[in-house]
């Protein structure tokens, strides 16, 4: 089976071209690919598949199996892919990934994807369709206990469910210690994915992320989407800042009076392989 490993911000994935190879188990293949010791090593599988609805679609798996309905670092590198391996000539792109359509614009240099521009779509507040285990409107900057401590938190979905949580220094944060415990918290009946967020300036947010399914990741574009909306609704920042990730920076913007969200960052191939399964 050919296979490409890429990365988004250190965010790295196996991808598979399914238009020409065919994966029966992909539950099976994310654990084993996704193995740094015994298989390839990443966050991940992608499978770009066909679409009905889209120009394409993103199939993606987390090292534990799991589905995930959005990535977006793993979305803007499905872009890269489809447009310098000559699948499609396009520089704007749909693209569906659980069950929604994104729209991505291809920044190209020399023939090939350097950066894109996703349209991230409209974040959704209800607590139902977060899903979050409460009422209201919203669940913005309240407090909840984890693991004994009080953390505030404002939770949306960006195609997938996140916590954003403020700390004043995100580097003492002992992520593998709270991470597990918001991801399986009983507030999140599907787990959630986890920002802990550093205000630099109104500018400038700095991130870590524990995603579900995967621990602390180099990077999350939906949870840098999550980290910018939240910040802005707490007063942290305006409605577009850069976030710097452990694997590089993304820049936010906010679309209030269309409630859009878009990001960009940059899509990297690492390598071309073939697995023998």
């Amino acid at each position: 089976m050919k296979f490409t490993k890429m990365q988004g911000c250190g965010n790295d994935y196996v991808y598979v071209n399914c238009f020409e190879e065919e994966v029966p188990d992909r539950p099976e293949l994310a654990r084993f690919v996704s193995n740094r010791n015994f298989g390839i090593g990443s966050d991940g599988l992608i499978c770009i598949c066909p679409s009905d609805i889209a120009d394409f679609k993103m199939d993606m798996y987390n090292i534990d199996g799991s589905s995930s309905q959005m990535c977006g670092n793993g979305i803007r590198c499905v872009a890269k892919y489809v447009y310098d391996n000559g699948m499609t000539d396009k520089t704007k792109l749909t693209i569906e990934s659980g069950g929604s359509v994104k729209t991505l614009e291809l920044n190209v240099a020399d023939g090939k994807v350097k950066t894109v521009r996703v349209d991230m779509g409209t974040p959704e507040f209800r607590p139902q369709f977060i899903p979050i285990a409460e009422h209201g409107k919203n669940f913005i900057n309240r407090s909840v206990i984890v693991g004994n401590e009080e953390y505030f938190v404002t939770a949306l979905s960006v195609g997938n469910p996140h916590a954003v949580v403020f700390v004043e220094d995100v580097d003492a944060i002992d992520i593998c210690d709270i991470g597990p415990k918001f991801e399986n918290h009983p507030l999140f009946p599907e787990r959630v994915n986890t920002e802990f967020v550093e205000v630099i300036d109104k500018d400038t947010l700095k991130m870590r992320v524990w995603e579900r399914g995967c621990g602390e990741t180099l990077a999350c574009g939906t949870g840098a989407t999550a980290s910018l909306i939240a910040a802005a609704l707490c007063g942290y920042t305006g409605n577009s800042a850069t976030v710097r990730l452990l694997g590089g920076e993304l820049f936010i913007e906010w679309d209030r009076d269309k409630n859009r969200v878009y990001m960009t960052g940059p899509a990297v191939t690492v390598f071309d392989g073939e697995l023998y399964i």
